[in-house]
């Protein structure tokens, strides 16, 4: 196996999404995030399939059943495709750095694909794509995307795969812990109260990488707690321990593999207020903190057809 890198690195050219609702997802993508739609051909009988532009990139709606998969799905995050200048010789290359890529098929847009295997990318599904003409970057309520959450059982494979084979470079790192602190009490008729706080309790943590793909970043989300490899209990997002059961669940249940969308706004407060006026389910009512000094929050998949989304205040340093 070969050991250098691409001399390009790939980039983010759109994110596939599986969804039990094409056309209300279209509708709700375009009206409610301010996203710009068009549709690209999806085979040579005059078939399309619905994109909608965001920042450099875009967002590509199928169904669960859609030949173009591969096989049937579940509704989510389903698959990344990376645009390379050259498929042929970006094809060669990732078969000399065992990544195992299959033989070249029609893609979208009238492009032609390479599949990446999956076990070659720790789950993360992955196509290189030619080129193919963007959508539009959209209506400015969405700055663009911020990133596309992995949830995985070892980020180092993943890190391995895109960054020291693909040549993706990697944003930045993190370690997120909970813990809790417990504090006994002791009260006296005579002595009064005197407190004394323990030993702080890990309750829940994750491992996180950012890689860079183009316009937008691939998060890497791996469940970490170094006492024992037991789930944390806790339903849906709010804090690090519900985070971190969410992964944890996911990889048990579905493997490794894309998780979740992030938007970026400018105000992630109004734009959770927005959302919810305009009938979406907040899973966080209001901004919290999230990676990379973030202010975050989570809509409940149903608003758009299965897909889990987040919205992401943040600034660049």
């Amino acid at each position: 196996m070969r050991e250098s890198v691409p001399v390009e690195p790939p980039t983010l050219v759109w994110v596939g999404l599986v969804v039990t609702d094409v056309a209300a997802t279209a509708l709700t993508l375009a009206r409610d995030f301010g996203l710009t739609r068009g549709d690209w051909a999806a085979d040579p009988g005059g078939r399309t399939i619905p994109v909608l532009g965001v920042g450099a990139c875009a967002l590509a709606l199928f169904t669960p059943a859609d030949p173009l998969l591969g096989g049937a799905a579940a509704p989510g995050v389903h698959h990344l495709a990376l645009g390379v200048p050259d498929l042929a010789r970006a094809a060669q290359e990732a078969a000399e750095l065992g990544l195992r890529p299959a033989a070249a098929e029609p893609g979208l847009a009238g492009a032609r694909r390479v599949a990446l295997a999956l076990g070659a990318t720790a789950g993360v599904r992955t196509w290189l794509t030619e080129a193919v003409p963007a959508p539009g970057p959209g209506g400015g309520r969405v700055a663009r995307l911020d990133h596309v959450g992995a949830a995985l059982a070892d980020n180092a494979a993943a890190l391995d795969a895109f960054t020291t084979r693909l040549g993706c470079p990697i944003e930045s790192t993190q370690t997120d812990l909970e813990a809790r602190i417990p504090v006994e009490s002791f009260t006296s008729d005579r002595y009064g109260v005197v407190q004394h706080a323990r030993e702080p309790e890990l309750v829940g943590g994750l491992r996180v990488a950012f890689v860079t793909v183009g316009d937008a970043d691939l998060e890497l989300l791996e469940d970490f707690d170094p006492r024992h490899p037991a789930v944390v209990a806790g339903e849906g997002p709010g804090t690090t321990r519900k985070d971190r059961s969410a992964i944890a669940r996911f990889v048990a249940t579905r493997g490794g593999g894309l998780h979740h969308l992030a938007f970026r706004v400018t105000d992630v407060d109004r734009a959770l207020e927005r959302l919810a006026r305009a009938g979406h389910t907040l899973l966080d009512p209001r901004g919290r903190p999230g990676s990379r000094r973030a202010r975050i929050g989570f809509l409940h998949p149903k608003g758009l057809h299965g897909v889990l989304a987040h919205l992401v205040e943040r600034e660049e340093i």
